[in-house]
């Protein structure tokens, strides 16, 4: 397939998209040369197959999908949802991009659909999701952590999670294997120091 010669701009690839989603459309922007579509959890499926299949879409390939934590969204005055799964969608027929968003309805068990049924791509995407912020993809058929240790506790991109961790690991020479134990690292201010000599740049002309 060969791209469009001429894409469409991004207002109108937003009214296509919005016509195409009717109300299965909650929200749509367009800023900056970029779509951006949302819609709920219950009708995640339905729109992602019709940005897929719609003949004003055809958006083909999944290029990207990531987690979101609004939770300190704003320096914490965001009241909405705090976990959100992004797409970034490509129509390589028709030379044009959109991004959907869709919101996890439970903040204490984040839980959308799997997307991997309608896109191959969404794999190893969703997997990270799942292994970085907790979010629940259901009806994947492998959901396993892909980049966090074996037995690794918790969710490292998450708003809450401590930077340094909750164990930390080393070999032990005795036992003579890789053990587990509490952080011992003290957290610090990490400023640079600022060292001038009293006649610094003096001798510059």
């Amino acid at each position: 397939m060969q791209p469009s010669a001429s894409p469409a701009s991004a207002q109108q690839i937003g009214d296509t998209v919005a016509a195409v989603l009717g109300d299965k459309l909650k929200n749509i922007k367009v800023a900056f040369g970029e779509v951006t579509v949302t819609v709920a959890a219950a009708d995640y499926l339905a729109a992602a197959t019709l940005l897929r299949d719609a003949p004003g879409c055809r958006f083909e390939q999944l290029i990207d999908l990531c987690g979101l934590d609004y939770s300190e969204y704003k320096d914490g005055q965001y009241d909405g949802l705090r976990f959100c799964v992004a797409s970034h969608l490509l129509s390589v027929s028709l030379n044009q991009r959109v991004r959907l968003k869709v919101f996890c309805a439970d903040d204490d068990f984040p839980v959308v659909d799997s997307l991997n049924g309608i896109w191959n791509a969404a794999n190893w995407f969703e997997r990270e999701a799942f292994d970085l912020y907790g979010i629940i993809f259901e009806g994947h058929n492998d959901l396993r952590r892909i980049l966090t240790d074996y037995g690794f506790i918790g969710h490292p991109f998450r708003k809450d999670f401590p930077t340094t961790g909750h164990v930390e690991m080393r070999y032990d020479p005795e036992q003579k294997r890789v053990i587990y134990q509490p952080v011992t690292i003290e957290p610090r201010e990490i400023t640079p120091r600022v060292i001038r000599e009293d006649n610094y740049g003096s001798g510059l002309q």
